[in-house]
């Protein structure tokens, strides 16, 4: 199969990262696998016989077509592989329809996300993932350098919104790197295998989501200037009115914004709701 290099395609066969990638989901037998980017099934493949069913996303519509007719030939009857766009899709929806129970549909906690998906729409799909109800876990093989950019702690040169938005509602961990050459065409940067489980008392709530995403991204726009300066900005309030609300929160006015965590950024929000 020749890749599309519009749709970011690169291929990945090697089974023993393929295997990797299905122990870091730690798949259960009643699972429901929702997988983004099916490419040529090889992931659906190893994936399909330890779960209860696979749901695999393809946008190119020959991949599809292809990866459907693997499948078939393979034996594996619990896999369903669909042709269209992942971010236009609704997920959950997917989820009704093709739920190993209907009786129980999304509501039945263990369904997971996967998959080996483009460099491009990384960070669309991440929060695509992360919209609620949440899945059970998320493992996603992604461009090193992002992946470090969700991991990266508080005063890092890579921290940022991104990762603050994702921890503010998961636990992150940078698994392993994979190299360039485990991919046909090889891309040009490393890869890493991300994996996110939703905490069971996220920092903001589901209602919060978009809101403090949307904060949290204007404090970044400015996240080498001072705490007081920044948050004036965000919120459009006094000097007077945010300094008094730092030190009612013990937060520095002096601070930079990249030196503040998630729980920090959350308290933030929640005092501006306020005012």
């Amino acid at each position: 199969m020749i890749p599309d290099k519009r749709l970011g395609q690169h291929f990945l066969t090697d089974r023993t990262i393929l295997e990797k990638i299905v122990d870091a989901l730690d798949p259960a037998p009643d699972d429901v696998v929702i997988e983004i980017g099916a490419g040529t099934g090889t992931l659906t493949a190893a994936l399909a016989p330890r779960v209860a069913k696979v749901v695999a996303v393809e946008k190119d519509r020959r991949l599809a077509r292809d990866c459907g007719l693997r499948i078939a030939d393979c034996g594996l009857d619990n896999v369903a592989v669909l042709d269209g766009d992942a971010l236009r899709l609704d997920w959950h929806t997917l989820l009704e329809i093709h739920s190993a129970n209907p009786q129980s549909a999304i509501h039945n906690p263990q369904w997971k996300i996967v998959g080996n998906i483009p460099y491009a729409i990384t960070s669309p799909l991440i929060d695509k993932a992360l919209t609620p109800p949440l899945p059970e876990r998320i493992v996603f093989l992604v461009q090193a350098e992002v992946a470090a950019r969700v991991a990266a702690a508080p005063g890092s040169k890579t921290y940022g919104a991104l990762s603050v938005g994702v921890q503010a509602v998961c636990r992150v961990e940078r698994l392993s790197t994979v190299r360039a050459g485990a991919f046909h065409p090889r891309p040009r940067v490393d890869s890493a295998l991300l994996r996110l489980t939703p905490l069971p008392q996220p920092l903001v709530a589901p209602e919060e989501l978009a809101a403090f995403r949307g904060f949290v991204t204007a404090c970044f726009t400015r996240r080498r200037k001072q705490l007081r300066n920044v948050v004036m900005a965000a919120t459009g309030r006094s000097a007077a009115v945010v300094g008094a609300g730092l030190r009612e929160l013990g937060l520095a006015a002096a601070a930079r914004p990249e030196t503040l965590g998630a729980a920090e950024f959350a308290r933030l929000l929640r005092w501006s709701a306020r005012l």
